[in-house]
């Protein structure tokens, strides 16, 4: 049996940790640079907030039913989310950290799955304070549909729902929309409901020539999966696969070296993820995206990919690819709002078969160059080392309702006053 663990609310769960006034009340957590809505609690889902909403136009609903509004602060849920999942991978030999707040477990062997998945949801709620829901099935696709379940009606199920019987699977099923169904995507969902298929039920008994005429062999082993036929092995990753950093800018930009100071910083961050895990990449993506919510104006999205010569980890090579890409998809006259650089095809530094010829490389000098920096970048007393293209004070992130780093920055720790 699988499990399938997620975190209820996880970002506004994690502001609730450390502020016990944010309980009760509706919470929502906007993205970078106070953008649009990207968390919110059960009260604020009540209220009306739609997600990804800007928030300057849900701005009359905060103050209507007074919700209270956090920056995002991904410093402490990254925090949190190591630290949940830590206590959960004390519960099997085989976890899948799927995202920041889920994660599969192979609870194979297991006897009484109900006790087992309730210690988990009580240790993980006393040790970090974070509300988790817990679904448990023969495959991760029903583990998905009971995690679903559990956390849709978890009065009825205390958190926790196990579907085992043929019963239970065809009555899950029957309830699921097939929009609902992890990884049938928009696309999927409308040629399903264009067939008459409007529950997963519908979906699991459809011919399986038609899924895979339609839906590839991607549908096929997802319906297997929701007809309790494994298809979906576990994902043992070690280290992250790919690293993106993306922003929403806090104005509009649209000269060159605004653009370009934006995609070089955020180069810079990713490459520095890639060393802390010992890798190194061979592609990027760079994209650039107009104001979406703009009235009055076409919203326009450009992304290419750049393939290395050699696998890298110096930020100063992978900046030069990225600011390469950067000019294939720059236009002049366009007013941008958010960008992103993605880094991936990575290679462990300890596999790297080097070419014979030394151009065909990564420059060996910049190795001792890139741990240094890092070292300087990781002194909290220190002001950091960035590259003379980088202007961090012209571009300081707008976050006005910023919580504290209270786990992961000793100067922001949680204070306990005497009274």
């Amino acid at each position: 049996m699988i499990a399938l663990i997620d975190c209820n609310n996880f970002y506004v769960s994690c502001e609730r940790v450390f502020n016990p006034s944010l309980q009760d009340r509706p919470v929502v957590v906007l993205s970078n640079n106070d953008g649009c809505v990207i968390a919110r609690s059960n009260e604020a889902k009540k209220a009306g907030i739609e997600m990804g909403i800007p928030a300057f136009k849900a701005e009359a609903l905060f103050q209507r039913h007074k919700v209270a509004v956090c920056s995002a602060n991904f410093s402490l849920y990254g925090d949190m989310s190591r630290r949940v999942m830590s206590i959960l991978a004390n519960y099997t030999p085989r976890q899948e950290v799927y995202s920041v707040d889920e994660c599969f477990l192979d609870l194979s062997g297991i006897q009484d799955l109900r006790a087992y998945g309730l210690r988990m949801k009580e240790q993980v709620g006393r040790w970090t304070g974070i509300p988790i829901s817990v679904g448990i099935a023969s495959t991760k696709a029903l583990a998905k549909v009971a995690n679903r379940i559990a956390k849709k009606y978890s009065f009825q199920t205390d958190g926790c729902h196990i579907i085992d019987t043929e019963e239970k699977r065809q009555k899950a099923l029957r309830w699921l929309p097939v929009e609902d169904i992890w990884g049938v995507g928009r696309r999927n969902a409308a040629k399903l409901q264009a067939a008459g298929v409007t529950r997963a039920l519908g979906f699991a008994t459809l011919p399986e020539s038609w899924v895979r005429k339609n839906m590839t062999i991607t549908g096929v082993n997802l319906q297997k999966e929701l007809n309790g036929m494994p298809c979906v092995d576990f994902i043992d990753w070690e280290k992250s696969q790919s690293f993106s950093v993306t922003r929403t800018f806090e104005k509009e930009y649209e000269t060159w070296d605004e653009i370009k100071e934006r995609v070089v910083t955020f180069t810079v961050m990713a490459a520095a993820k890639i060393r802390k895990q010992q890798s190194m990449c061979s592609r990027l993506s760079v994209f650039l995206q107009t104001n979406y919510f703009k009235d009055g104006e076409e919203a326009l999205s450009r992304s290419t990919e750049v393939r290395f010569p050699f696998p890298t980890s110096s930020t100063l090579e992978i900046v030069d690819f990225a600011v390469a890409g950067l000019k294939r998809i720059y236009e002049p006259r366009l007013r941008y709002k958010r960008a992103g650089v993605t880094l991936y095809d990575f290679t462990d530094e300890d596999q790297l078969q080097p070419f014979l010829f030394d151009e065909m490389n990564s420059d060996p000098r910049h190795k001792k160059l890139m741990d240094t920096i890092d070292a300087i970048n990781r002194d909290p007393s220190s002001s950091g080392v960035r590259l003379a293209s980088q202007d961090v004070r012209r571009f300081k992130m707008h976050q006005q309702h910023l919580s504290k780093k209270y786990t992961t920055d000793i100067r922001e720790i949680l204070e306990v006053k005497n009274i």
